[in-house]
Formats: C-alpha cells, sequence, structure tokens
C-alpha cells in the first residue's frame, strides 16, 4: 500500500495561495453538461471558503484542467497541477478518465478526492492518496438491478459500447440478476443501428432496455427509436449512468425523456444546507443543478476542512481521510475502507432510482432507493 509520505520538491511552493487542482471534462467528447455543474459546484464551494477568510487567512485558489474525456489529457494534467504544487486535486466526472487521473496522483503522491467518478477499481492497488465521494458502481448498479426486480423486468437488453465502464456495469447486472432468474442480453451497438435494436428487441421479447452507450449520440437515437416503434410500446427504457439527470436530455427527447429511470446520489429531502446551495447552484447555473453539481461543493467542503485541519500539506491530508467528519449537502461526510474498494470511499452517500415524471416532465419521480 502506498502510504503518505512527505516528498521534497512536492510540497506546496506558493504560501500566499492554498492551490487546488481541479479535473473538469469541459469539451467533447467529455459530458460536458456533466463538467459545466461539477465546475459550478467546485467554483461556489471555494467562493464560499474564501468570502469566510479562506485557509489561515490565505484563499484557496482553483487551478482548472479539462479533461475533455481523454485518460492520457487527464494524467497531463495531473503531471502539471503537480509541478504548479497543488495541495491537492479534485473532480473528474468520467470513471475511466478519474481512474487514470487517480493512478498518476498515486504515483506522484498527490491527494486526490474524487468527486463522481464510480468505477470499483479506481485503483489496481489500495492506495492512501485517494479518497471518493461517489458511491462505487456495484453499490448504485446492484439498487438499479433490484428495482428492475421489484418492477417485474426478467427479460433485460443492454444497448452498450465497448468501454471499460459499460463492461463493469453488465457485470455487475448479471452477477446480480442471475441468481434470481433475470437475463441480460447485450446488443453491440458498434455492428447495431437504432433501427435493429428494435428488431433486436422483439425477436429477444425484452422488457426492458438500457441504454450504456455515449450521449448524446448514439443513446438519444436509440431513445428515438424505441418510442417511436409501436411493437415496443411497453419495454422500459433505462439509462443507469444518469443522461437523463441533465437538462440537454430533456430538451433533445422533450416527452419521449421522461420515463426513463436512472441513478441519482441525491436525498429524498435536501438539509438546510443543502437547500441553501441548491438555490445558489441554481443562480450560478441558470437551471436546476444536478447531483454532479452538489458532488463538486461537497469536495471543497471537505478538502477545506482537511487543509483548516492539517494545513497544504500534501501527506498530511491524505492522511485526513480516515479522520475528516464533515455536514455536506447530502448528509454526513466521513470516509472508511470498503471491501473489493481500493481508495478511501464515503459509504453513506445517497442512491436513487427516479425518473423525469411523464406528467411533467421537469419534475423527478423516486421509483427505488438504495
Amino acid at each position: 500500500m502506498n502510504a503518505p509520505r512527505s516528498v521534497p520538491g512536492t510540497e506546496p511552493t506558493d504560501g500566499s495561495v492554498v492551490r487546488i487542482g481541479a479535473l473538469v471534462p469541459l469539451t467533447r467528447p467529455g459530458w460536458v453538461e456533466a463538467g459545466r455543474h461539477l465546475l459550478a459546484g467546485l467554483e461556489l464551494a471555494v467562493g464560499e471558503v474564501n468570502d469566510a477568510g479562506g485557509i489561515a487567512g490565505s484563499p484557496i485558489e482553483l487551478v482548472v484542467r479539462d479533461t475533455a474525456a481523454d485518460p492520457r489529457r487527464a494524467t497531463a494534467a495531473v503531471d502539471e497541477l503537480t509541478r504548479l504544487g497543488v495541495a491537492a486535486l479534485a473532480g473528474e466526472y468520467h470513471s475511466v478518465v478519474a481512474r487514470a487521473a487517480a493512478a498518476r496522483a498515486d504515483a506522484l503522491v498527490v491527494p486526490f478526492l474524487c468527486s463522481s467518478a464510480v468505477l470499483d477499481a479506481l485503483t489496481d492497488e489500495p492506495t492512501e492518496w485517494v479518497a471518493r465521494l461517489a458511491p462505487p458502481q456495484s453499490r448504485g448498479w446492484q439498487t438499479y438491478a433490484d428495482f428492475l426486480l421489484g418492477a417485474g423486468h426478467s427479460r433485460i437488453a443492454v444497448a452498450a459500447q465497448p468501454s471499460v465502464y459499460w463492461a463493469s456495469g453488465i457485470r455487475i447486472l448479471r452477477d446480480h440478476l442471475a441468481p434470481r432468474g433475470a437475463t441480460v442480453t447485450e446488443f453491440d451497438m458498434s455492428a447495431l443501428t437504432p433501427a435493429k435494436v428494435c428488431d433486436a428487441l422483439v425477436d429477444h421479447r425484452a422488457t426492458a432496455l438500457l441504454i450504456l452507450a455515449g450521449y448524446p449520440e448514439p443513446a438519444v437515437s436509440i431513445v428515438k427509436a424505441v418510442r417511436g416503434d409501436q411493437r415496443l410500446a411497453d419495454v422500459m427504457i433505462g439509462a443507469p449512468a444518469g443522461q437523463p439527470e441533465f437538462g440537454e436530455w430533456a430538451r433533445l427527447l422533450g416527452d419521449d425523456g421522461a420515463g426513463v429511470p436512472f441513478l441519482r446520489y441525491l436525498p429524498e429531502h435536501l438539509s438546510p444546507l443543502g437547500t441553501r446551495v441548491e438555490k445558489a447552484l441554481g443562480e450560478r447555473l441558470g437551471e436546476a443543478p444536478s447531483f454532479v453539481a452538489f458532488e463538486g461543493y461537497d469536495t471543497i467542503t471537505v478538502l477545506a476542512e482537511s487543509l483548516r485541519s492539517h494545513g497544504p500539506d500534501r501527506a498530511r491530508i491524505a492522511e485526513s481521510w480516515a479522520r475528516v467528519v464533515v455536514e455536506g449537502t447530502r448528509g454526513q461526510i466521513r470516509f472508511s475502507r470498503m471491501a473489493d474498494i481500493s481508495v478511501w470511499q464515503w459509504g453513506s452517500a445517497p442512491v436513487r432510482v427516479v425518473d423525469r415524471d411523464p406528467a411533467e416532465p421537469g419534475l423527478f419521480r423516486i421509483l427505488h432507493a438504495g
């Protein structure tokens, strides 16, 4: 295990500010809307910390780098930010990108608090340098599998593209559903058009189709094709990765985008802090904030507490993962070691299966709680 240690030449170099490196997907092929929400949460929390006096009188400076959903670009950003003397790294939405960033942060002994990525194996080996706020994929997708069973679905199809993240999700679903008599059939979207997916759904008599593919395309085209096929009127469309959370989904699909269950990491009711932050984020974004924006805010909240109590030394920040306790927007945050998870993990992050209400697509319905 790579234990925290001070390494000569890696401590922050500028005592006038405390720098935090932010990894965010801000351009395509990254999920730009998710990146914008993540950055809004990070920036809002930094502004509030600085308005309250910063860290022992020193302001936080957020040094943002666009990962564009590219693991190599993220690795290069970690290298650059480390040279710039950041006290810690934060952010990232895409799991495969976060995995590359976490591996590099571990190698360079820089603390990294991952905001949103869920892939269980965020690093190959256990590390003391990385912590995560988002629930691991196994927990979220098992919750989604339980929802499918409860809704009466035992013949499930997935429209999937090649990806470590999608493959991991399919494996979790199969492992959880097969012992309960349900089947998962994979449709390879590198070989099928949306119209061919519709034919395959009819042939396999599937009652649910999960979209495990790129957004907005081919995900949007698949939804439109299935919704427009009268043979599939009773097929439920699901999107466990959370595409319907964002306003763009509703703008692109209209009524077709409602009634698509997905995983959302928000509690049923926000705390007073969460309610205040929700309002501030909405004003900053010009729209309702997603759960990703709350993850960004909570990331800085945790790092600020670590910095106040331990200072900007990288090793001491990493050591604080085991002891930090913070009231976040979505509950009390504390990290622990969990079986088969290689990083420090917030184990009680809220997990809900929700959808956009077909009667009012701007509202979300809670369908199942994990």
